[in-house]
């Protein structure tokens, strides 16, 4: 019999900061126990840290209220970004034309689930 692993997750949606600047975050903390992602978050240098890290607390939050899941077994087993919708402004050049800026948007999720044993 197949033993039923729970798990919370939390999602921040239409963060402004690029998806492929917070794929690099994210990829350090996959499948890592909840205390070693949130001090690995705490000491990266990046404008995405962060924002991961809020994301995470919020994911670690909802396992221990609404599962009531303990804190020290927990592991971020997911996460991953996609892409959000795409500001699209302009800045204006030389001889009255204009080049394109997009401001990208993404949608940060994290899931935390209990450790497996064994």
């Amino acid at each position: 019999m197949a033993e039923q692993v729970t798990s919370a997750q939390a999602t921040a949606k239409t963060v402004r900061i690029a998806a492929r600047k917070v794929r690099l975050v994210i990829d350090f903390i996959r499948g890592k126990s909840v205390a070693e992602a949130i001090a690995i978050l705490k000491f990266t240098p990046r404008g995405a840290s962060p924002v991961v890290a809020k994301v995470l607390n919020s994911a670690i939050a909802n396992a221990e209220n609404n599962f009531d899941l303990d804190r020290q077994d927990l592991v971020v087993s997911e996460a991953y970004v996609n892409e959000g919708a795409t500001l699209k402004r302009f800045r204006p050049r030389a001889k009255g034309s204009a080049s394109p800026i997009n401001k990208r948007t993404s949608h940060i999720t994290v899931v935390v689930s209990e450790k497996k044993e064994g």
